[in-house]
C-alpha cells in the first residue's frame, strides 16, 4: 500500500485497487438465499413467522404483543412493556406530579423491587457522587478529534475509563454494579460533553456546565446542554417519561442481546457497555429516529399540502416504490420486530407530544406526523397482507427531541442514557446465571478443494 502523506484524509480514498479487491470478493462471497431455507437457518435469530429464537431467561424486562392458538397461530394484540413484572404505564402514571421516575426505574431494573422513600433517596445520592469525570478527560479524552457521530466519542470515553479504574477486569457482582452505577451517572455528561466538543470543532462557542447533585438525570441533561441552564417543568417531564420508556426493551433487543453475548465471555463492564453502544448506533437500532427525522424533513420539502391526504399518500407511494428519499422502500418508524399492533411506549408518549406540541405551538407540524402515521400504516398493510401494524415509539420521539430543542446528533445517545439502565441489568444477570459462553452456530457451505501450489494459480 502506497501511502499519500500531502493528500489530507487520502487513507480514507477509496482507490481502484480498493475498487479491484472488492470484485474479487465479490466473486467468491455470493451465498444464495435459497440455501437458508434449505439449511433452516433462523435468519435474524427469527423463526419464519418472525418470532425470535428463545436464546435466554431473564427476570428484567419483557414484552408482550400477541398470543399463539393451540395451532400455533399468532393472535395479535395491544403490546405491554413490563419492567421486572411491572407494566411501565403504570411506572409512568406513578410518578406524574410527584416525582421524575428514571432514578426509580433504574432501580427496579437492577434489584426487582421499586424502592422506598428512604431508598430512593439514597440511590439517588449514590448517582450524584459518581456524576463526575475524571481530572483533565473532557480536555485529553473527550476533546481528541470529536467527529458528529457521537456515539463513537462516547464508547471512547467508556473504554477509556478502563484506564481510571483500580479494578477494570474484576467481574465480582460487587465491583461490576460499582462500574455500572458509575458508568450510568456518567452516560449523561459523556454524551454532552461530546456535544459540546464537537460543536467546538465547528467553530462555535465553548461552554461547560456542571451537573448539579440535586437534580435528575432528566433535569441534568438540558441543564448541561443549554447555554443558559434553563429548562420548563414540562420539557424535564417529557425528557423523564422518555428516558423511563427506553430504560429497556426485554432481552432481545440488538444492543441488549450484544451485552448478554460479549458480558458471556467474561470480559470487563466497559468493553461490554461500549459494545452495546456500538449495536444501539446502527440506523436498524438507536439510530431509527435519525431516519424518521430526515424522512420527515423530505415530506415536508416534497408535499406541498400538507393537510391533503391524498398529497402525503401520493408521497409515501413513493417512498415504497424507492422513488424517494432514500430509497429503500421504507416508511421509518412504522411497524416493529416484536410489537404487533400496539409499540406501548408509543402509546405512552402520545398525550406528552400533543402536551408539547401545544405548548410549543407546533401544533401543524404534529398534524403532519400523524397523516403520515395514518396513511403510511394503511399502505403498509395493503402490501403486507396484513390487519394491524404498530407505530414505533421512533417514529414520534424525534419530533419530541426537536421539540425540546435537542440537536439531531443527540438523539441516539440520549437512547443510550436510557438504555444503560437495562444494559446493566443483564449484565449483573448474565453474570450471575448465565455461565456459559454464548457461541451460536453457523453452517459453512464452501466446497471442500485441494490447495494450490503459487506457479499453477491462474487469474
Amino acid at each position: 500500500m502506497v501511502w499519500k502523506e500531502n493528500r489530507e484524509n487520502a487513507y480514507c480514498e477509496i482507490t481502484p485497487a480498493i475498487l479491484s479487491l472488492k470484485e474479487q470478493w465479490e466473486k467468491k462471497n455470493y451465498i444464495d438465499p435459497k440455501l437458508y431455507k434449505e439449511y433452516n437457518v433462523k435468519r435474524g435469530l427469527r423463526d419464519e413467522d418472525g418470532r425470535g429464537v428463545l436464546t435466554g431467561l431473564t427476570r428484567v424486562g419483557e414484552i408482550q404483543s400477541y398470543s399463539v392458538t393451540e395451532g400455533e397461530h399468532i393472535i395479535p394484540q395491544d403490546g405491554v412493556l413490563y419492567y421486572r413484572g411491572i407494566d411501565t404505564r403504570e411506572i409512568v402514571k406513578g410518578s406524574v406530579g410527584r416525582r421524575f421516575a428514571f432514578e426509580e426505574t433504574a432501580y427496579l431494573l437492577l434489584f426487582g423491587e421499586l424502592p422506598t422513600a428512604a431508598q430512593l433517596e439514597d440511590f439517588c445520592a449514590q448517582l450524584a457522587s459518581y456524576r463526575t469525570l475524571p481530572t483533565n478527560f473532557f480536555r485529553d479524552v473527550i476533546m481528541k478529534a470529536p467527529p458528529r457521530d457521537l456515539m463513537n466519542t462516547m464508547q471512547r470515553g467508556i473504554l477509556t475509563l478502563f484506564c481510571y479504574d483500580d479494578k477494570p477486569n474484576d467481574i465480582g457482582l460487587e465491583n461490576v454494579l460499582r462500574q455500572c452505577l458509575q458508568l450510568m451517572s456518567n452516560m449523561p455528561v459523556l454524551a454532552i460533553y461530546a456535544y459540546q466538543a464537537w460543536r467546538f470543532s465547528q467553530g462555535e462557542s465553548l461552554f461547560i456546565h456542571k451537573p448539579h447533585a440535586e437534580l435528575s438525570t432528566a433535569e441534568n441533561f438540558l441543564r448541561m446542554l443549554r447555554e443558559d441552564r434553563s429548562y420548563t417543568e414540562l420539557e424535564a417531564r417529557v425528557l423523564d417519561v422518555a428516558l423511563v420508556l427506553h430504560a429497556d426493551n426485554g432481552g432481545g433487543n440488538n444492543s441488549t442481546f450484544t451485552n448478554h453475548v460479549v458480558t458471556s465471555s467474561g470480559t470487563d463492564t466497559y468493553s461490554a457497555i461500549a459494545a452495546a453502544m456500538a449495536s444501539l448506533k446502527g440506523p436498524r437500532h438507536g439510530g431509527a429516529n435519525n431516519k424518521v427525522m430526515a424522512m420527515m424533513d423530505d415530506v415536508k420539502e416534497h408535499v406541498e399540502n400538507w393537510n391533503d391526504e391524498g398529497c402525503v399518500a401520493d408521497y409515501l407511494t413513493k417512498l415504497l416504490n424507492k422513488e424517494a428519499f432514500d430509497r429503500s422502500g421504507l416508511i421509518y418508524g412504522l411497524g416493529h420486530a416484536v410489537y404487533t399492533k400496539t409499540d406501548p411506549r408509543c402509546e405512552v408518549f402520545r398525550n406528552y407530544v400533543e402536551r408539547l406540541a401545544a405548548e410549543k405551538g407546533l401544533e401543524d407540524e404534529l398534524k403532519l406526523y400523524q397523516s403520515v402515521e395514518k396513511i403510511g400504516k394503511q399502505l403498509l398493510m395493503e402490501r403486507q397482507h396484513k390487519s394491524v401494524l404498530s407505530t414505533n415509539i421512533d417514529f414520534y420521539s424525534g419530533f419530541v427531541y426537536e421539540m425540546l430543542g435537542l440537536p439531531l446528533e443527540l438523539y441516539t445517545p440520549l437512547f443510550a442514557v436510557a438504555r444503560i439502565a437495562g444494559w446493566s441489568a443483564h449484565r449483573m444477570e448474565e453474570l450471575s446465571v448465565g455461565g456459559k459462553l454464548i457461541r451460536p452456530r453457523y453452517e459453512c457451505v464452501e466446497e471442500h478443494r485441494p490447495y494450490t501450489a503459487m506457479d499453477q494459480r491462474q487469474e
